[in-house]
């Protein structure tokens, strides 16, 4: 056992679901005290976080990162107990070993490391941890972020942990996201008898041609970073479950995935002027889960190309496709963000699995990456 894994161990012990982090975050302060950082607990409401920083100069290189794992789902369903991690076969075994409690060992490891070869390194080294990043992520990274703006803390680059890779670790660097806005539409009818249409107004059948005209929309055609912005709609609901009764309303629920050509404004003034066109009796309350932030090729994603090369011997892939991730809370602050951690091939699946070597490769990496920029 390594130190990555025996940590990593550690961690994926903990029962951490959303937004319970279980003594995972205490067990990080701990050990990066050990290494001279100074440890900040900052609680909101029910979510617990830390940031935790060596040094007082600028530049701020910061891990970022979640302890929280999404629920297990029947545990019967499990050949690997979840909360019992274990190494079969060369795979590590458990809730969270690839998003993301294996990379938040990793980070510990390799700055202990790091600090030892270079306790005088230049700049500052931090971390910014969370325990609300599968949940609904408002008590966690935004709010730790508003704290250090309120006081002109500025982290210059960050590295969040997720789970990039696709393949192999390295393979795949996330150097940007898209945008996330989603909608809830109420569409208002008139209920009546199937039997008589002309006394009834079927909002499904009025909102029908709309809803296939923002489904066809060409919204933009992306640029070199961003594939083309996505409509997609998710659920829809009406009708009283009877065959004879023309609905009342009608409920639409829909997402864009949007690139740095469009603003959620921009989507939202499209989206009501078809509606409107077609006449509808609507209302939409929207939800902006994140705006698409890059980062271009500069001093982090250099130095991370280049440890990977050195490490793995591959030549990374710089990728803005996927969900979104924490970073999109830290990158509207000027700081370099990039996501950098293990294969994401099981997350949040049943017996979630990494290859157990992986940690150390990804320790390796990182380790590289400080002395790249703070040595």
């Amino acid at each position: 056992m390594t130190p990555t894994l025996q940590l990593a161990f550690d961690l994926i012990a903990r029962r951490s679901v959303t937004p319970e982090d279980d003594g995972c975050q205490q067990l990080m302060m701990e050990r990066l005290a050990g290494a001279g950082f100074s440890n900040e607990p900052l609680r909101f409401e029910e979510v617990d976080n830390f940031w935790s920083r060596r040094g007082n100069e600028a530049p701020v290189v910061c891990f970022a990162g979640h302890t929280d794992v999404v629920p297990t789902g029947p545990e019967a369903n499990w050949e690997h107990e979840p909360f019992l991690p274990k190494i079969v076969d060369g795979l590590l075994y458990g809730r969270g070993a690839a998003d993301m409690k294996g990379s938040l060992a990793a980070m510990v490891v390799a700055v202990e490391n790091f600090v030892k070869k270079h306790p005088d390194h230049k700049g500052s080294i931090a971390f910014l941890i969370t325990s609300d990043e599968e949940g609904p992520a408002k008590n966690g990274t935004v709010k730790v972020v508003e704290t250090l703006e309120a006081r002109n803390e500025k982290i210059t680059m960050c590295i969040v942990g997720e789970p990039s890779s696709t393949n192999k670790v390295g393979d795949v660097v996330k150097n940007g996201r898209r945008g996330s806005l989603g909608a809830v539409m109420k569409v208002k009818g008139i209920q009546g008898h199937v039997a008589y249409p002309h006394l009834a107004r079927n909002p499904v059948h009025q909102a029908a041609p709309a809803l296939a005209e923002l489904a066809a929309e060409v919204w933009d055609n992306g640029n070199d970073f961003f594939p083309a912005t996505s409509f997609q709609i998710s659920n829809i609901k009406a009708g009283t479950g009877a065959t004879n009764v023309i609905p009342g309303d009608m409920e639409v629920v829909f997402n864009f995935r949007f690139s740095t050509e469009l603003t959620a404004d921009i989507l939202k003034q499209r989206t009501h002027a078809i509606l409107d066109k077609h006449g509808l009796e609507y209302s939409i309350d929207w939800a902006l889960s994140g705006e698409p932030f890059l980062t271009a090729r500069g001093e982090l994603v250099a130095a991370s190309v280049q440890a990977i090369r050195e490490v793995t011997g591959l030549d990374t892939e710089l990728s803005t496709a996927g969900g979104t991730s924490d970073g999109r809370f830290i990158a509207p602050t000027g700081a370099q963000v990039l996501e950098l951690g293990p294969v994401n091939a099981t997350i949040h699946k049943v017996d979630e699995h990494i290859v157990a070597a992986d940690l150390d490769t990804l320790t390796a990496i990182y380790e590289r990456i400080l002395e790249l920029l703070l040595a």
